[in-house]
Protein backbone atom coordinates (compact mmCIF):
# COMPACT_ATOMS: atom_id res chain seq x y z
CA UNK A 1 0.00 0.00 0.00
CA UNK A 2 1.18 3.38 -0.98
CA UNK A 3 0.76 5.87 1.51
CA UNK A 4 2.70 8.92 -0.19
CA UNK A 5 6.04 9.94 -1.84
CA UNK A 6 7.64 6.29 -2.78
CA UNK A 7 7.45 4.71 0.03
CA UNK A 8 5.57 1.71 1.20
CA UNK A 9 3.83 1.76 4.72
CA UNK A 10 6.63 -1.03 5.50
CA UNK A 11 9.45 1.57 4.24
CA UNK A 12 7.81 4.28 6.73
CA UNK A 13 7.58 1.60 9.50
CA UNK A 14 11.64 0.86 8.87
CA UNK A 15 12.26 4.68 8.57
CA UNK A 16 10.52 5.06 11.61
CA UNK A 17 12.43 2.18 13.70
CA UNK A 18 15.90 3.72 12.12
CA UNK A 19 14.88 7.19 13.34
CA UNK A 20 14.23 5.88 17.17
CA UNK A 21 17.19 4.00 17.18
CA UNK A 22 19.56 6.64 15.97
CA UNK A 23 17.66 8.83 18.13
CA UNK A 24 18.74 6.17 21.23
CA UNK A 25 15.01 5.60 21.88
CA UNK A 26 14.83 2.01 21.51
CA UNK A 27 16.97 -1.03 23.21
CA UNK A 28 16.73 -4.62 23.20
CA UNK A 29 15.97 -6.89 25.67
CA UNK A 30 14.70 -10.90 25.19
CA UNK A 31 15.55 -10.82 22.11
CA UNK A 32 12.96 -8.08 21.31
CA UNK A 33 13.45 -3.98 20.43
CA UNK A 34 11.54 -1.90 22.77
CA UNK A 35 11.00 1.63 22.65
CA UNK A 36 12.30 3.88 25.68
CA UNK A 37 8.79 5.20 25.79
CA UNK A 38 9.00 5.87 29.80
CA UNK A 39 11.27 8.64 29.39
CA UNK A 40 8.71 10.21 26.89
CA UNK A 41 6.14 10.52 29.39
CA UNK A 42 4.36 7.39 28.56
CA UNK A 43 3.44 4.46 31.54
CA UNK A 44 5.57 2.03 30.55
CA UNK A 45 7.74 0.61 27.46
CA UNK A 46 6.85 -0.43 24.28
CA UNK A 47 7.88 -3.36 22.44
CA UNK A 48 8.61 -2.32 18.54
CA UNK A 49 10.12 -5.39 16.85
CA UNK A 50 9.45 -8.80 18.36
CA UNK A 51 11.56 -11.48 19.21
CA UNK A 52 11.23 -13.21 15.56
CA UNK A 53 11.60 -9.54 13.87
CA UNK A 54 8.75 -9.16 13.16
CA UNK A 55 7.32 -5.47 13.81
CA UNK A 56 3.88 -4.73 16.37
CA UNK A 57 0.97 -3.11 15.60
CA UNK A 58 2.82 -0.46 17.96
CA UNK A 59 5.82 -0.08 15.05
CA UNK A 60 2.47 0.27 12.30
CA UNK A 61 1.30 3.36 14.52
CA UNK A 62 4.57 4.78 14.27
CA UNK A 63 5.09 4.57 10.01
CA UNK A 64 1.87 5.97 9.99
CA UNK A 65 1.95 8.66 12.31
CA UNK A 66 5.42 9.49 10.43
CA UNK A 67 3.83 8.90 6.64
CA UNK A 68 1.45 11.64 8.25
CA UNK A 69 3.86 14.48 8.71
CA UNK A 70 5.83 13.41 6.11
CA UNK A 71 3.41 13.92 3.31
CA UNK A 72 2.58 17.53 4.64
CA UNK A 73 0.33 17.58 6.66
CA UNK A 74 0.03 20.35 9.38
CA UNK A 75 -1.61 18.39 12.22
CA UNK A 76 -2.46 14.86 12.94
CA UNK A 77 -6.33 14.01 14.27
CA UNK A 78 -6.75 10.90 15.66
CA UNK A 79 -10.37 9.36 16.67
CA UNK A 80 -10.27 6.75 19.16
CA UNK A 81 -13.02 5.37 21.30
CA UNK A 82 -12.94 6.06 25.18
CA UNK A 83 -11.69 3.04 26.20
CA UNK A 84 -7.85 3.86 24.23
CA UNK A 85 -7.27 7.04 26.25
CA UNK A 86 -4.12 5.09 27.01
CA UNK A 87 -2.47 5.95 23.35
CA UNK A 88 -2.49 9.25 23.55
CA UNK A 89 0.50 8.92 26.32
CA UNK A 90 1.56 6.41 23.33
CA UNK A 91 1.29 8.88 20.67
CA UNK A 92 2.96 11.69 22.03
CA UNK A 93 5.66 9.70 23.53
CA UNK A 94 6.19 8.30 20.09
CA UNK A 95 6.49 11.88 18.18
CA UNK A 96 8.78 12.99 19.98
CA UNK A 97 11.06 10.07 19.57
CA UNK A 98 10.58 10.31 15.53
CA UNK A 99 11.28 14.04 16.38
CA UNK A 100 7.79 15.69 15.45
CA UNK A 101 5.96 18.37 17.41
CA UNK A 102 3.31 16.16 19.88
CA UNK A 103 1.34 19.66 20.05
CA UNK A 104 0.32 19.20 16.29
CA UNK A 105 -1.12 15.33 17.05
CA UNK A 106 -5.24 15.92 18.39
CA UNK A 107 -6.88 12.96 19.56
CA UNK A 108 -10.87 13.22 19.85
CA UNK A 109 -12.08 9.87 22.49
CA UNK A 110 -15.79 8.91 21.17
CA UNK A 111 -17.74 7.97 23.67
CA UNK A 112 -20.04 4.61 23.62
CA UNK A 113 -24.11 4.49 22.00
CA UNK A 114 -26.69 2.63 23.80
CA UNK A 115 -29.40 1.26 21.36
CA UNK A 116 -33.28 1.12 22.70
CA UNK A 117 -35.97 -0.45 20.97
CA UNK A 118 -39.61 -0.61 22.37
CA UNK A 119 -38.12 1.14 25.41
CA UNK A 120 -35.88 -1.71 26.17
CA UNK A 121 -31.65 -1.71 25.96
CA UNK A 122 -30.47 -3.44 23.08
CA UNK A 123 -27.77 -5.80 25.27
CA UNK A 124 -24.30 -5.79 23.20
CA UNK A 125 -21.25 -7.29 23.68
CA UNK A 126 -18.10 -7.59 21.78
CA UNK A 127 -16.71 -10.50 23.91
CA UNK A 128 -19.79 -12.65 23.15
CA UNK A 129 -19.80 -11.55 20.10
CA UNK A 130 -23.58 -9.69 20.09
CA UNK A 131 -23.30 -5.97 18.50
CA UNK A 132 -25.03 -4.13 15.68
CA UNK A 133 -23.72 -2.40 13.11
CA UNK A 134 -23.02 0.38 11.94
CA UNK A 135 -24.96 -1.10 8.38
CA UNK A 136 -27.07 -2.37 10.01
CA UNK A 137 -28.32 0.61 11.84
CA UNK A 138 -28.52 2.53 8.76
CA UNK A 139 -30.19 -0.17 7.24
CA UNK A 140 -32.96 -0.03 9.76
CA UNK A 141 -33.16 3.90 10.68
CA UNK A 142 -32.00 5.39 7.46
CA UNK A 143 -28.66 6.97 6.42
CA UNK A 144 -29.86 10.50 7.55
CA UNK A 145 -31.59 9.38 10.92
CA UNK A 146 -28.30 7.69 11.53
CA UNK A 147 -25.93 10.30 11.02
CA UNK A 148 -28.28 13.63 12.64
CA UNK A 149 -28.28 10.88 15.91
CA UNK A 150 -24.91 10.77 16.02
CA UNK A 151 -24.16 14.12 16.06
CA UNK A 152 -26.60 15.68 18.20
CA UNK A 153 -24.03 14.37 21.00
CA UNK A 154 -20.58 15.60 21.32
CA UNK A 155 -17.65 13.36 20.99
CA UNK A 156 -17.66 13.21 25.27
CA UNK A 157 -21.20 12.58 25.89
CA UNK A 158 -22.54 8.80 25.87
CA UNK A 159 -25.59 9.03 22.97
CA UNK A 160 -28.88 6.92 23.96
CA UNK A 161 -29.82 5.86 20.46
CA UNK A 162 -34.07 5.86 20.40
CA UNK A 163 -34.48 3.09 17.18
CA UNK A 164 -38.46 3.92 17.17
CA UNK A 165 -37.63 7.58 17.99
CA UNK A 166 -35.60 7.54 14.63
CA UNK A 167 -38.22 5.76 12.41
CA UNK A 168 -40.74 7.80 13.42
CA UNK A 169 -42.52 10.91 11.72
CA UNK A 170 -43.32 13.52 14.51
CA UNK A 171 -42.12 16.43 16.03
CA UNK A 172 -39.99 14.51 18.45
CA UNK A 173 -38.04 13.20 15.96
CA UNK A 174 -35.35 16.12 15.59
CA UNK A 175 -34.31 14.99 11.98
CA UNK A 176 -37.63 14.31 10.92
CA UNK A 177 -38.37 18.18 12.17
CA UNK A 178 -35.44 19.61 10.68
CA UNK A 179 -36.42 18.00 7.32
CA UNK A 180 -40.16 18.91 7.70
CA UNK A 181 -38.80 22.33 7.96
CA UNK A 182 -37.41 22.55 4.12
CA UNK A 183 -39.87 20.77 2.97
CA UNK A 184 -42.65 22.99 4.33
CA UNK A 185 -40.74 26.31 2.86
CA UNK A 186 -40.68 23.95 -0.43
CA UNK A 187 -44.32 23.49 -0.54
CA UNK A 188 -45.22 27.17 -0.01
CA UNK A 189 -43.31 27.99 -3.16
CA UNK A 190 -45.19 25.11 -4.53
CA UNK A 191 -48.41 27.09 -3.76
CA UNK A 192 -46.93 30.21 -4.85
CA UNK A 193 -47.01 28.71 -8.15
CA UNK A 194 -50.24 27.09 -8.20
CA UNK A 195 -51.63 30.66 -7.44
CA UNK A 196 -49.89 32.08 -10.22
CA UNK A 197 -47.65 34.14 -8.19
CA UNK A 198 -44.03 34.74 -8.46
CA UNK A 199 -41.32 35.12 -5.80
CA UNK A 200 -39.01 38.35 -6.59
CA UNK A 201 -35.72 38.67 -4.44
CA UNK A 202 -35.49 42.37 -5.34
CA UNK A 203 -39.01 42.91 -3.75
CA UNK A 204 -38.65 40.76 -1.16
CA UNK A 205 -35.50 42.90 -0.17
CA UNK A 206 -36.81 46.74 -0.48
CA UNK A 207 -40.16 45.23 1.63
CA UNK A 208 -37.36 43.96 4.40
CA UNK A 209 -38.80 46.76 6.76
CA UNK A 210 -42.41 44.67 6.64
CA UNK A 211 -41.20 41.85 9.18
CA UNK A 212 -41.85 43.47 12.24
CA UNK A 213 -44.10 40.61 14.23
CA UNK A 214 -41.92 38.53 16.86
CA UNK A 215 -42.26 35.61 14.97
CA UNK A 216 -40.36 36.97 12.41
CA UNK A 217 -37.90 38.30 14.50
CA UNK A 218 -37.14 35.32 16.06
CA UNK A 219 -36.42 33.61 12.66
CA UNK A 220 -34.34 36.74 11.20
CA UNK A 221 -31.93 36.37 14.62
CA UNK A 222 -31.61 32.92 14.40
CA UNK A 223 -30.40 32.99 10.35
CA UNK A 224 -28.06 35.91 11.31
CA UNK A 225 -26.39 32.90 13.75
CA UNK A 226 -25.62 30.63 11.41
CA UNK A 227 -22.14 31.75 10.46
CA UNK A 228 -21.07 31.87 14.07
CA UNK A 229 -22.39 28.58 14.68
CA UNK A 230 -20.42 26.91 11.75
CA UNK A 231 -16.98 28.74 12.82
CA UNK A 232 -17.67 27.82 16.36
CA UNK A 233 -18.58 24.28 15.13
CA UNK A 234 -15.28 23.88 12.83
CA UNK A 235 -12.79 25.38 15.49
CA UNK A 236 -14.04 23.04 18.21
CA UNK A 237 -14.61 19.74 16.01
CA UNK A 238 -18.08 20.30 17.40
CA UNK A 239 -20.89 19.29 14.50
CA UNK A 240 -23.18 18.82 17.52
CA UNK A 241 -23.21 22.50 17.41
CA UNK A 242 -24.79 22.39 14.27
CA UNK A 243 -27.26 20.04 14.58
CA UNK A 244 -28.70 22.12 17.47
CA UNK A 245 -28.78 25.20 15.83
CA UNK A 246 -30.94 23.29 13.03
CA UNK A 247 -33.46 22.22 15.52
CA UNK A 248 -33.51 25.84 17.15
CA UNK A 249 -34.06 27.22 13.34
CA UNK A 250 -36.74 24.42 12.68
CA UNK A 251 -38.53 25.73 15.51
CA UNK A 252 -38.55 28.97 15.02
CA UNK A 253 -39.60 28.82 11.32
CA UNK A 254 -42.78 26.34 12.71
CA UNK A 255 -43.79 28.78 14.98
CA UNK A 256 -43.54 31.59 12.56
CA UNK A 257 -45.38 29.92 9.57
CA UNK A 258 -47.82 28.67 12.11
CA UNK A 259 -48.90 32.09 13.20
CA UNK A 260 -48.70 33.99 10.70
CA UNK A 261 -49.96 33.24 6.68
CA UNK A 262 -47.37 33.71 3.84
CA UNK A 263 -49.26 33.85 0.80
CA UNK A 264 -51.23 36.77 1.42
CA UNK A 265 -52.82 39.14 -0.51
CA UNK A 266 -50.36 42.44 0.52
CA UNK A 267 -47.58 41.93 -2.38
CA UNK A 268 -45.55 44.14 -0.54
CA UNK A 269 -45.78 41.55 2.79
CA UNK A 270 -45.72 38.30 0.87
CA UNK A 271 -42.67 39.17 -0.43
CA UNK A 272 -41.14 40.05 2.40
CA UNK A 273 -42.15 36.77 4.23
CA UNK A 274 -40.94 35.08 1.24
CA UNK A 275 -37.92 36.17 1.46
CA UNK A 276 -37.35 34.62 4.85
CA UNK A 277 -38.76 31.91 3.40
CA UNK A 278 -36.19 31.57 1.44
CA UNK A 279 -33.20 32.32 3.32
CA UNK A 280 -34.30 29.92 6.12
CA UNK A 281 -34.35 26.90 3.07
CA UNK A 282 -31.08 27.92 2.25
CA UNK A 283 -29.54 27.66 5.20
CA UNK A 284 -31.02 24.78 6.19
CA UNK A 285 -30.32 22.72 3.40
CA UNK A 286 -26.74 23.82 3.86
CA UNK A 287 -26.71 23.05 7.50
CA UNK A 288 -28.15 19.62 6.75
CA UNK A 289 -25.32 18.89 3.68
CA UNK A 290 -22.91 19.85 5.98
CA UNK A 291 -23.75 17.04 8.29
CA UNK A 292 -24.51 14.42 5.60
CA UNK A 293 -28.29 14.38 6.17
CA UNK A 294 -30.58 15.25 2.59
CA UNK A 295 -32.72 18.34 2.53
CA UNK A 296 -36.20 16.50 1.05
CA UNK A 297 -38.64 18.91 -1.18
CA UNK A 298 -41.71 16.86 0.07
CA UNK A 299 -42.78 14.83 3.33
Amino acid sequence: MVLGGSLTSEGYVKRAIDTLTEGGHLYELDGAKWFRATALGDEKDRVVVRENGTPTYFASDLGYLLSKFERGFDRALYVFGADHHGYIARLKAAAQGLGLDPERIEFQLVQFAVLFRGGEKIQMSTRSGQFVTLRELREDVGNDAARFFYVMRGNDQHLDFDLDLAKSKSNENPVYYVQYAHARICSVFRQLEEKGWTYNRSAADAARARLVEQGESDVLNALMRYPEVIESAALNRAPQLVASYLRELSAEFHSFYNTHPILVPDEELRQARLGLCKATRQVLANGLELLGVSAPEAM
